[in-house]
């Protein structure tokens, strides 16, 4: 998968163990320089069951602790007659008929089987549920000792869960990602992005939540609010889900994949067909061509905004540039990766080369649209333009032909990027010599 163009791996914390979870990120650290992300269950609910489950429309089942059936957490007395109880992305679907403090009984509108584990939406329900539990501690625990990149955490409903998960995550260097997958989530975006560095668009639950045809606007509206503000954009869910069990995607899945990324999308995730998948490889494969194939065609959604600080300013100036000139590459040398952020909201057609001090910062970069990465001290060199060009220019990923455009923060303690130069290769080349 990481030879297919796999460059991020997200481990699903609602599955498997410490252990697994230390097997795959060995796994992935030797294969690739790429980063992990860590999806914390949050205020997610999911069924529990000693065995699979199969129903068929107009059985009855009884759930609650130390049933046949339970939750993950006992919200059984928030539960009212009438309620909608979905389970597996909503393939099964249930309604609460009776209901005691600790018990719920429910007759089967849709059935099929359930498996442990499967996700449950409650439509509607504002539910009193902690957003971090104790499962997610440990999970948290061991992202620190592991040097995670991401954390992202599931069924946001606004930003008290994002403050609350940042109150144990304090010395953590990784970035805080929100999945909103629920209408609260929806309805609090804006507090919600304030809150994150950045959102996944969790299209399978929100279209088990909400109306599905509202789905695609949704999606367009939280990837330009991310690209607007810099932030990280992650499409997720069905995106090839045809390939959980066949070794081509459908049209129409080619075309969802297509317009996510015409939609600005920094990154596509894959879920189920590379979890439990019988073709990972050749769904990261399509994934990867068909980025290759679209990515010519992004437009820059960004609006012209107001000053907001210098590096925000510095990026519009870099695309304005980028636009009108022959330009073949934007380096930027980043402390913390937010110049490279602004940046890459604009969608430049040129290659955006982050070049940082930082491991994490460099890892962390992975997941943004255009940016290739390269970790490189260049703080102590005293020409820091002429050590990166020439860095570069060694490792072959500049050329002597080529024209580039540097910027860098310059005698400045706020690490604002205030400086742009724009060189030939060949001259600064030239001119490393010469000293």
């Amino acid at each position: 998968m990481y030879h297919a163009g796999m460059n991020g791996v997200r481990i699903n914390t609602a599955f498997g163990d410490l252990d697994q979870y230390e097997e795959i990120i060995e796994n992935v650290r030797r294969i690739g320089d790429i980063p992990i992300l860590m999806d914390l269950k949050g205020p997610e609910i999911r069924v529990k069951l000693a065995k699979p489950l199969d129903l068929k429309k107009g059985d009855w089942v009884e759930m609650g602790s130390g049933n046949t059936m339970a939750l993950s957490y006992n919200i059984y007395g928030q539960l009212n007659v009438g309620d909608k109880v979905l389970v597996d992305d909503g393939k099964i679907s249930m309604e609460v008929v009776e209901k005691d403090k600790n018990l719920v009984k429910l007759v089967v509108d849709e059935g099929g089987r359930i498996e442990d584990g499967k996700g449950v939406n409650l439509p509607g329900k504002r539910l009193v549920v902690p957003s971090v539990s104790e499962r997610d501690l440990k999970a948290l625990n061991f992202s620190r000792e592991h040097d995670v990149e991401f954390i992202a955490l599931s069924f946001v409903r606004g930003k008290e869960d994002l403050t609350n998960l940042k109150s144990f995550a304090y010395d953590l260097q990784a970035e805080i990602v929100a999945k909103i997958e629920n209408s609260q989530g929806v309805e609090n975006f804006e507090e919600i992005l304030e809150e994150a560095d950045g959102i996944i668009v969790a299209r399978g639950d929100l279209g088990v939540e909400m109306n599905l045809e509202a789905i695609p606007l949704i999606q367009k509206h939280m990837i330009q609010r991310c690209n607007q503000e810099g932030k990280l954009a992650i499409t997720a869910t069905e995106m090839l889900e045809s390939m959980t069990n066949n070794p081509t995607p459908t049209r129409a899945e080619v075309s969802d994949v297509a317009n996510a990324i015409l939609d600005g999308t920094d990154t596509l995730m894959l879920s189920g067909e590379t979890a439990i998948g019988k073709y990972p490889v050749e769904a990261v494969s399509m994934m990867t061509k068909i980025a290759e194939n679209v990515e010519g065609s992004i437009k820059n959604r960004v609006m012209v905004e107001q000053f907001r600080n210098i590096s925000s300013t510095v990026s519009r100036s870099i695309w304005q540039i980028a636009e009108t000139m022959p330009l073949d590459k934007v380096i930027t040398m980043t402390r913390t990766g937010y110049t490279a952020k602004m940046i890459t909201r604009f969608k430049l057609r040129q290659p955006i080369i982050a070049v940082t001090a930082s491991k994490i910062v460099k890892d962390r970069l992975e997941l943004y649209y255009g940016v290739q990465p390269i970790q490189f001290d260049y703080e102590r060199e005293k020409d820091r333009v002429l050590a990166v060009a020439q860095m570069l220019h060694s490792r072959g990923i500049l050329k002597e032909e080529e024209n580039a455009l540097f910027t860098a923060g310059i005698r400045t303690k706020s690490h604002a990027s205030n400086l742009i130069e724009i060189h030939t290769v060949r001259e600064l080349i030239e001119f490393r010599k010469s000293q």
